[in-house]
Parts: structure tokens; sequence; C-alpha cells
């Protein structure tokens, strides 16, 4: 840098001039009358020249004195042209001005004259250009962070004079882009913003979600959500098409709203084991501006069924029998009983009924525990029985059907630990249930009819259809209303109380297990004419939705699950694991290690950590995914020996969406927040003519602050003390 100017300036007021000036003024009047007296002797008159100065001085100090030196800068300024390469610049939706009938072209592709050496050569005599590009840390598409693009500018280049963003403005990670543009404007550097992209969406169809679970069992039907959307100015009817990569294939019929999106699932039953990769494909139109995004895939494991399902009753009711019944006949579900007979002196007896309630290493091999009409009793269940029944469902990941009957007898489980896991308030007054002649119905709520447990027909319209012609019940329990945080599926369709209709099916989760909750004993009358068709869909659905998470990976000793099942990188993923001795016992404390390798052979280990007192046998921890694709997690624990081994499927969090409209008004706010332009036109000219008429920077300038440095005050305090010491020398004092 050149120095250009350097002066002596003051930051005076009226009062402190007044003032330096009274003092200055008395102390020469005071000196000279003090010198006069003592006839003008030379020490003294050196005395009173020192007071005169050390008065100046101070007098000067209260108006502080500055020196300012300014400087021209060497280089020349600088203009940072930040042009964004982010996914979402590849979409294709610039139509060239005049010519609607061209091949719209992409965002990068319609800027790509701007983001060249040679078309800055020009304003290059002037200004020092630096074309940068920009989209964010790590992957160069992986999301958009403008802010950090314009804040590392402002650090890199002091002599930053202007800032050309080249962008769609389409920013989804990082601090918002006005906070670094207010340190712009504090620097004075004004933002010249080019937005580039269609401000509405183009025409277009796209699979938003493919959301198939992480394992599936092979020759059960399997529910396969996805999501699919359109920016067209009319409803669309199509077929779409899922296909894995054995061959098999399915297609399905939707219609898509206009300007809308629908939720739907497809029923698949696979034939056989393995790892398979599904592909959801969306049939493409003429008029739609890309079909990148008509094409999701997502892996999927089939395995062979082995559920442990145990059922609890008191007397051998219908739909007791029913159940059991249809249990039995699935190939997939070993089925154990438990019938009490309390008014007989036996057991109910035969193949898979047990004699006893099992011990706590037994319970433990159960997925889903069905409990019927019993309660605590000498001759039904104990206080020890339920306890270790809550200890299962919330430890180890298990289901817990309620099935309450007119006998009442689930009501005195209201007074033990177990109360926690109903999902209802039970109307005490009504301990053995309503009763009627004429049937009742269930009617579906809004989280009923969209979800996967309640879902007996293919289709959502025929589903809500079918259980509003269901055949009835004639009975149902005394409900009072939902606890709060369950979910309820069905109600009743008539009957009401004061917090409204009767809730008769309804969910929710306890622990790590999950609790369904049935209202009615009447479910086994659906087989009317149709035998098991909807009476065991329903039973079997819940009972694998509750099993889900116990069997995604174990073995005899050991058991892992996690949630989410399908996680997304940078979500928190909560491992789960129940741990047993090589006895059966579960552990209280032991030594759980995960260790988790991501596709690029990173490898992380997880101590997972024993639960409360209360929790023998689970241990816990958190890992955090960052990047997609298949993880290998292998669990050992010392104490066992046991080991094991299974795949975890991480998606990636794609923030970066090919087709979303550009985002003119964050570009047109970064430019009036800096006091610079907007630039419609990725015009080159208006551009150069734009910064060729900036103002010339004012140069830079270096204060220092006399007044408060610390040679002044050394300064006058020598001074001070070589003026007491003078006074001491000549006699004074």
């Amino acid at each position: 840098m050149t120095l250009t100017h350097s002066e002596l300036t003051f930051f005076w007021t009226p009062t402190t001039v007044i003032l330096g000036i009274l003092f200055v003024t008395a102390s020469l009047i005071l000196s000279s009358v003090i010198w006069k007296r003592n006839q003008f002797s030379v020490p003294q008159g050196l005395l009173e020249f020192l007071r005169c100065l050390i008065v100046t001085l101070v007098a000067l100090t209260l108006n502080q004195p500055e020196w300012r030196e300014s400087f021209e800068p060497e280089e020349s300024p600088v203009i940072a042209v930040l042009h964004d390469i982010s996914g979402s610049m590849e979409t294709r939706d610039v139509i060239e001005r005049g010519r609607p009938e061209k091949e719209a072209k992409t965002r990068t592709k319609s800027v790509s004259n701007l983001i060249k050496e040679s078309a800055w050569t020009e304003l290059g005599q002037e200004f020092d250009i630096k074309l940068q590009s920009f989209s964010s840390e790590g992957e160069v598409t992986e999301a958009t962070d403008i802010s950090s693009a314009l804040s590392e500018a402002a650090d890199q280049f002091p002599n930053l004079r202007s800032v050309v963003l080249i962008s769609d403005g389409d920013w989804n990670t990082g601090n918002p882009p006005s906070r670094a543009a207010t340190q712009l404007r504090i620097r004075k550097v004004p933002i010249f913003a080019i937005p580039v992209g269609s401000e509405t969406r183009l025409p277009d169809l796209e699979v938003t979600a493919f959301d198939p679970p992480s394992f599936g069992l092979a020759n059960k039907p399997l529910r396969l959500p996805f999501t699919l959307s359109s920016s067209l100015s009319r409803a669309h009817s199509t077929a779409i098409e899922i296909r894995s990569d054995k061959g098999e294939s399915i297609t399905y019929s939707v219609d898509i709203p206009a300007m809308g999106k629908i939720q739907d699932a497809i029923l698949w039953t696979p034939k056989s084991e393995g790892n398979f990769e599904l592909s959801l494909r969306l049939p493409p139109i003429p008029e739609e501006h890309s079909d990148a995004n008509n094409l999701l895939t997502a892996p999927i494991v089939i395995r062979r069924e082995e559920l442990k399902i145990l059922l609890i009753d008191s007397f051998p009711r219908w739909e007791y029998r029913y159940i059991r019944n249809a249990l039995v006949r699935d190939p997939g579900v070993e089925v154990s009983c438990l019938l009490f007979h309390p008014d007989s002196e036996s057991l109910g007896g035969g193949t898979g009924y047990l004699t006893e309630f099992p011990s706590e290493a037994k319970i433990s091999d159960f997925d889903v525990i069905f409990l019927g009409d019993v309660g605590i009793a000498p001759d039904q269940l104990s206080i020890e029985n339920v306890t270790a029944l809550k200890q299962h469902i919330s430890n180890q990941a298990a289901g817990l059907v309620l099935m309450p009957g007119f006998r009442g007898f689930q009501q005195t489980l209201l007074e033990t630990s177990l109360e926690p896991l109903f999902p209802v308030i039970m109307d005490t007054t009504q301990p053995r249930g309503w009763g009627s002649s004429t049937p009742g119905q269930f009617e579906l709520t809004d989280l009923g009819a969209r979800s996967l447990l309640t879902r007996l027909e293919d289709t959502e319209n025929a589903n809500t259809a079918l259980w509003s012609s269901l055949p009835g019940f004639q009975w149902f329990a005394g409900v009072s209303r939902a606890k709060a945080g369950a979910e309820v599926l069905a109600t009743h369709s008539s009957d009401m109380n004061q917090y409204g209709r009767i809730p008769l099916i309804i969910t929710k989760t306890f622990g790590t297990g999950k609790i369904l909750f049935m209202g009615t004993d009447g479910a086994w009358r659906w087989r009317k004419g149709v035998e098991d068709k909807y009476h065991y869909r329903f039973w079997g659905q819940v009972a694998r939705w509750m099993s889900y998470q116990r069997n995604m990976a174990s073995d005899k000793l050991m058991r892992l699950f996690y949630s989410p099942d399908r996680p997304k990188t940078g979500d928190t993923l909560t491992l789960n694991a129940n741990v047993m001795s090589i006895g059966g016992e579960p552990l209280k404390s032991a030594t759980v290690v995960v260790q988790i390798v991501s596709p690029s052979g990173k490898v992380d280990s997880v101590r997972l950590q024993s639960g409360r007192e209360d929790q023998w046998g689970l241990f816990t921890g958190i890992f955090e995914p960052t990047e997609p694709g298949e993880h290998l997690i292998t669990m050992t624990c010392s104490e066992n020996e046991g080991m094991i081994e299974t795949t975890l499927m991480v998606q990636g969090t794609n923030l970066e969406i090919v087709g979303n409209p550009a985002r003119i008004d964050v570009m047109e706010e970064l430019a009036r927040i800096t006091r610079g332009k907007i630039i419609r036109e990725a015009d080159l000219n208006l551009l150069r003519s734009s910064l060729s008429t900036l103002p010339e920077p004012e140069p830079l300038e270096k204060r220092l602050r006399l007044w408060a440095h610390p040679l002044w005050i050394t300064l006058l305090i020598l001074l001070m003390t070589t003026f007491w010491i003078g006074r001491k020398v000549v006699g004074s004092v």
C-alpha cells in the first residue's frame, strides 16, 4: 500500500475546547505570578514552563488527538464471481426469450457464458476477477450453502469490491444468506445477483418417495408405500410398475391429481428368500420437462418367517378359538396357548398348550402375546406374572394384544404395573362392558383409513367401504377414551360418550414394545361367507407389525433392533439389544459392542449401555450415519460369546431436488440488503456496465489514538514526576 496523506486530528467538542483554554490560561497566569514572585529566577522559570507544558498536554488529551494516515492499495480491487454448481442447477427450465418452441436449457447451461474467464477480460483491466464455484461442504452437489460462499469470499479477499452471485437461490443448508449479506453491507460490498431458473415449476411427474420395509417374509403379503407428485395443470391417470432385480413385476393404476400428490401402497407377495432391489417407475409423458425423477429404487431382504405367539385367555370363547385355529394353520407361526378355565380344576390341554405361565427366561421367546379376558386371581395371573409380562413388552420389543371380554377380568389389571400399557382409560363403572341385540359397526378414523394394520382391501376406498359392511359385534368393552399419545384406528359407528365416539381399536408404544387394544370380541364374525380372508388378514398384519423390530437380527442369546428401520444420513439411529446369559437369563450388565462399517470402510464402534434397574437384558446406544449405502453391523457380547451380523441400508438425504422452482426472492433480498442490483437476464454487457460504474473504493486509513497511547500516558506521568522533583529541589515544598 502507498501512503497518500497524513495529519493530526482532534475529536473535540465545544466543552472540551473551552475547558482546555481555561486550563491553559489559568496555568499561564499562575506561572507568571509565581515566576515574578521569585524575581524571575531561572530554575523557577523552568519549573513554570514545565507546569504550563503539562497543563497544555492535559488540555490536548481532553480533545482526543489522533494521527491519521491514508493509503491507496497497490492491488486492483477484487470482484468475486460466485456461481452455483449444486444439483438444482441441473433443472431444465430456462426458456430462451422470444423462442418458446426451443427446448428448455438447464440453469447451468443458461449462464455458461458468464463463468468463462474470457467473458471478464474487459473488466480485468480495472478489477481483479476471481471466478469461484460453490455448493456446500463435502459432496459438491449435495446441497446449496450461499451464506458460506459469501462469507468465505469476504474473508479470502480483503480488497473485495463487489460480489457477482449466479444462482437459483435455492439454499438448503448453512446460515441464512441474509446474515452474510449484512456483513458485506457493513463493508460496503454490493451484491449483483443474477437469478437463474423459473419461479414456477415446469410440468413434471415425480416419484417423491418409495419406502418399503427393510425386510419382509417369503410368501406373505408385503405393502410397499409410495408417494407420487405432479405439477401438471390437469389430473393424470397412469399405471406405475414395481420391478425386482429377480425379474418379478407388478403394475398398479393410479390417478394423480393436478398440482398435487398421492400416497398409496402396492401389495407384493415375494415367493423366495434373499436380497432384492425393487424399482418403482412412473412412465414419463411428453409434456413433462424431465423424466430423471420418475424412478426410485430401494433394497429389501426377504426371510423365512418364524413367529412365536402366546395366547392367554380364561375361557375358550369364539374369538380365542378362531385366532388359535388360524395361527396353527400358518406354517410360519409357532403357537402356544395358556387357557386357565377358572371354573375347572385343570388348565386347557392339547397340542401347544402350556401348563403354567412361562418363566422369565421362557417368556422372552415370544414375539407377540394375546392377553384375553384374564386378570389377577388365584386361578389366573399373579402379580409376578404381570411384572414379567410388562418387562418383556417394554424391554424386548415384543407385542401385546389386549382383548377384554364380557366377564371383565381385565379390569383387575388396572391396579397392577400393567396399567400403563393400556392405551385407553377404562370405564370402571362398566367392568363387563356393553351388550346389545343390535349389532354395532366399526368406523375407521382418518388415521385408521391410512394405517396398514386396518387395510383389508387393496385400495383405500374399497377398504373404507368394507369396514362399514363387515358383520357387526354385539358386545364392546367399557372404554371412556384413549390415552394421550395413543392412536385410535377405529371407533364405534354410533355409540358415544362425553369424549366422543367410543374407541375400539387403539395402538400405542410402551418402551420398545407395541400395544394394540381390541375393544370387542366379535371380529370372528368377519369370517362369515369368506372364511379367514379378513379375520386372519387383520390379526396376521397385527402380529407381524408387532414382531417387526424383534426380527431385524437375532440369534439364540441376543437380539438387535433399531429405529428408524430405514434411516437417512444425519438421523439419530437408536440401537437396542436384548442380551441373555448362556443359561437364558437376561443380563443385568455386560460388554455389548456394536461395530458399524460404512460403505467407505470407516469403522465406528458403539458401546451399548445397560438400561434401568427394571430393564434387565436391555442395552441401548445411538449412532448417527453420515454416509448413504449399505452398512455392515456386527454386535458382540463377551459375557455370552455371542455375535450377530446384519446389514443396515442408510438412505442419502437429497436436499438438492431437480425441478423445484428457483427462489428469486432470495436473490432480490441479497441485492437489496447490500444495495446492489438484481440482473434478471444473464446479460454480460449490462453486468459490465453496472460494475464499471461502481464508485472508487475509499482509501484505507490507519488511526493512532495518541490520547490513549501508553507512551502518551507515560510522558504525562514522567513530566509530572519531574515537576514535583523540581519543586523539591528549588525549595517550593
